[in-house]
């Protein structure tokens, strides 16, 4: 038997899509659907809405307000609902916060502005997250941005001040190199023992669970989240020949979604794929990301068998 977790956050969370009707309107029934399947997979903690896989770039704040909405009258009883924050402006950013508290979110994880790629330091961060939380005081998650993008990516020094802010409980930690995860996960440790790191790097779960970690928020989950699950519980056992196992058939379907170029059509994968098994009706995106190519979904299809995932 596996030792029960202590923490309210830790464990495995579905970052979820936002399914959306031919011309770009939420669908919300889809998304009802989307989110409960998700949210009632034997051991699944909790969900992330309104994350980069949920489009939170391109939605409007009534529409991430609505996504949330939708969340909480689903499956807000059963699951841990941690609603992510994506705004330039930080009061903007206070506002979706705000919106999120009121429609009955968990938690709120704020995202890096994507103009701090050119240019941020600790007092921009520190600003950002206390002025986005100034009023509703939420249990506050941290991104840390992978190491390719840019200066979104927090510092040593950038992640360890904002880890000892009074509300933070967790970082989605997605520098999508484990050396990294690694360098990160010993700083928090060290300055904010009771903050959880929650390893997110979709191509990297083994080995960063390997490593050490409390749980993933990540959008893999939605495609297999039974692997994902229970990849975690084999590590946390120690049982590293069925964790390898389960690698096995995890890191393929990872590398198609999330580590082939263009890297920027990940999310478009994730609905393709939950199109091609039968879990949402329509694989649109926001523009200006398009539909795949066919030969891009021939290569999906071929990875999703290799997988053993089936409708």
């Amino acid at each position: 038997m596996l030792p029960q977790r202590s923490h309210p956050f830790h464990g495995i969370y579905a970052a979820t899509v936002c399914p959306l009707h031919p011309d770009g309107r939420i669908d919300e029934p889809a998304l009802a659907r989307h989110l409960e399947a998700n949210a009632f997979v034997p051991g699944m903690t909790g969900l992330l809405i309104n994350g980069h896989a949920g489009e939170n770039f391109s939605l409007s704040r009534e529409e991430k307000l609505r996504v949330a909405q939708i969340a909480v009258e689903v499956c807000g009883r059963h699951s841990v609902l941690v609603c992510g924050i994506n705004a330039e402006d930080s009061h903007e950013a206070q506002r979706h916060v705000d919106d999120a508290k009121a429609a009955g979110a968990d938690a709120v994880l704020l995202f890096p502005p994507f103009s701090w790629a050119l240019s941020q330091d600790s007092r921009m961060a520190v600003i950002h997250h206390t002025v986005a939380n100034a009023n509703a005081r939420m249990p506050l998650m941290l991104y840390q941005a992978g190491v390719n993008a840019g200066a979104m990516a927090y510092s040593l020094e950038v992640l360890a001040e904002l880890a000892q802010l009074p509300d933070v409980v967790g970082v989605k930690e997605g520098s999508w190199e484990t050396a990294a995860y690694e360098a990160h996960l010993r700083l928090v440790k060290r300055v904010a023992p009771h903050v959880a790191m929650m390893a997110s790097g979709d191509e990297h779960l083994f080995t960063c669970f390997a490593v050490g970690s409390e749980g993933s928020l990540v959008s893999l989950a939605v495609i297999v989240p039974e692997l994902v699950i229970e990849l975690d519980a084999a590590v946390r056992a120690k049982e590293l020949d069925r964790a390898r196992a389960l690698n096995d058939r995890i890191y393929p379907l990872a590398k198609a979604i999330y580590g082939t170029a263009p890297v920027g059509w990940a999310t478009a994968r994730l609905k393709t794929c939950l199109k091609l098994l039968g879990r949402i009706p329509s694989d649109t995106m926001r523009l200006p990301i398009g539909p795949l190519p066919q030969a891009e979904v021939a290569r999906l299809e071929r990875a999703l068998a290799d997988a053993g995932v089936s409708a």
